[in-house]
């Protein structure tokens, strides 16, 4: 009859660089570890990770074993370590997505509201007295500054300020009546 090692010699072994007994202990384990990640982590395909990951990890961390406890009872701690780990990361990547997801419905939101504010200032020139309008026309779509807009348009520079106040009388008050009217 064959005695089965104990895991405090296989891991003393381990610990001194025996591939043999590290093996012996990965196999003795392994089903534990997969299974135990199966229930924290709740898909196979997560499990086999984490199982593979601490498994490639395991010798290093090996070297922390102490004796105090069991080893089962370590190999549980660090495995559910290893997976609150897991479930930490997966949280930041879905809210990292999230967090993009959301920045772009926003830029989207914005994109749409610029574009109903240029499509409801087209529109409303259309109702503007036309020199008031040629003005808006070379400030706001051509940017010019005034005083280019009142060389193009033959006028003195203070004729392009009073004219852009009386937009801005006439674009409030359109803006107001359709809120009044919706």
């Amino acid at each position: 009859m064959k005695m089965e090692t104990s895991d405090e010699i296989l891991v003393d072994r381990a610990q001194a660089g025996d591939g043999d007994a590290f093996g012996q202990l990965l196999e003795r384990h392994y089903d534990m570890i997969l299974r135990l990640g199966y229930r924290m982590l709740g898909t196979q395909s997560l499990a086999e990770e984490l199982a593979q990951d601490l498994c490639c990890a395991l010798p290093t961390k090996l070297g922390s074993f102490r004796g105090d406890a069991k080893f089962t009872t370590w190999l549980y701690r660090v495995t559910m370590n290893a997976a609150k780990d897991y479930l930490r990361k997966q949280r930041t990547h879905e809210n990292a997505q999230k967090g993009w997801g959301d920045m772009f419905e926003l830029q989207q939101h914005d994109a749409s509201e610029k574009a109903n504010d240029r499509a409801w200032l087209a529109q409303a020139m259309t109702v503007l007295p036309p020199d008031i309008r040629e003005t808006l026309v070379l400030i706001l779509t051509e940017d010019m500054k005034q005083a280019e807009a009142a060389e193009v348009l033959g006028v003195p520079e203070g004729t392009i300020s009073w004219r852009i106040s009386e937009a801005k009388k006439h674009l409030r008050a359109l803006a107001q009546s359709e809120e009044a009217y919706p």
